[in-house]
């Protein structure tokens, strides 16, 4: 008898996807916080010694701390929600598996728009604090940029915090498009596998409903992967997506360290002209980009998947 594919999973609920997604962009950020700033040294115009070298790793860890679950809340809520409503489309469903993808990339496409709202801000305040300037403290950088307002006016002011908006969009939306659709795959795998074999891909059972007497109750999603899978996927999909993305994070680096606005091809022409001619440059920090994102990715998608499991009152897989 051929053992039954799972269905799709439903979306968690807004209110689910809220707390898992704070808990989770807090812990991967304070988590790989030097590693971000080692980083960002790397891909300074300046140069790494001259940004503060291996010299106090967790500047600007303030705004870290102020943005992080805000920032992932809101993509996670916006990605449950849209992938939800993506997946109810009639012409969505029509397409099969090309739908369940183009879903997801939408979704997190969405996602990541609404969470620059906030990333951004707390990107350009978190990264000069990181490259040294103003002495690197959070705040101090957040009150430069706020005392240039009778300068430049409170329009002025905002246009400085969200410097580098375009470009973070610009790399945070192909960067999720490649992550997502290949960890909700990673993730529908699994699915499929436990169902096939019984068991999850680290031994967690599997109990088929056919097994089920009347008035048994399970603690666990019968069908969902395991949060220590979900890390495994998501630091898979994380390592491809940082790597192909790492141009597109170097020249959002170097706009927003800039002391004056510069558009993104005219930083494209700067770099390429000050090196030569080399695209070398434009893969600056792609080795601590490529771990940091890996390891990030395990923690970021691993601890969303637990808050989740958690909360759905889905922590331990068998009958009671």
């Amino acid at each position: 008898m051929e053992t039954p594919l799972p269905q799709a999973q439903k979306p968690p609920p807004f209110q689910t996807a809220l707390l898992a997604g704070a808990l989770a962009g807090t812990t991967v950020d304070l988590s790989l916080f030097p590693l971000d700033t080692l980083k960002t040294r790397l891909q300074s115009s300046a140069g790494f010694f001259a940004s503060g070298g291996f010299r106090g790793i967790y500047r600007g860890v303030g705004s870290a701390v102020v943005g992080s679950a805000p920032g992932a809340a809101f993509f996670f809520c916006t990605y449950e929600s849209s992938k939800k409503f993506f997946q109810s489309s009639s012409w969505i469903s029509s397409q099969q598996k090309n739908g369940q993808v183009l879903s997801h990339m939408m979704s997190a496409s969405l996602g990541e728009i609404a969470a620059c709202a906030v990333r951004v801000p707390t990107e350009v305040v978190k990264q000069r604090a990181q490259a040294g300037q103003h002495g690197g403290s959070s705040l101090s950088s957040l009150t430069a940029i706020l005392s240039q307002r009778s300068k430049i006016g409170l329009f002025g002011v905002w246009r400085e915090l969200y410097r580098g908006w375009g470009i973070t969009v610009m790399r945070e939306v192909p960067f999720t498009v490649l992550q997502f659709p290949l960890w909700e795959a990673l993730k529908a795998w699994g699915r499929e596998r436990r169902v096939r074999t019984g068991r999850g891909l680290f031994g967690d059972a599997y109990i088929p409903p056919s097994t089920l007497s009347k008035g048994d109750k399970i603690i666990g999603p019968r069908n969902e992967v395991s949060a220590a899978e979900s890390a495994l996927y998501g630091s898979l999909s994380g390592a491809v997506a940082a790597g192909v993305t790492t141009p597109l994070d170097v020249l959002k680096t170097r706009i927003m360290l800039s002391t004056q606005r510069e558009s993104m091809f005219t930083m494209i022409k700067t770099i390429y002209q000050a090196h030569g001619g080399s695209f070398r440059p434009f893969f600056a920090g792609i080795g601590p980009r490529v771990m940091w994102i890996s390891i990030g990715g395990a923690i970021f998608l691993g601890s969303y998947q637990w808050a989740v499991n958690t909360l759905e009152g889905k922590v331990n897989n068998k009958r009671l």
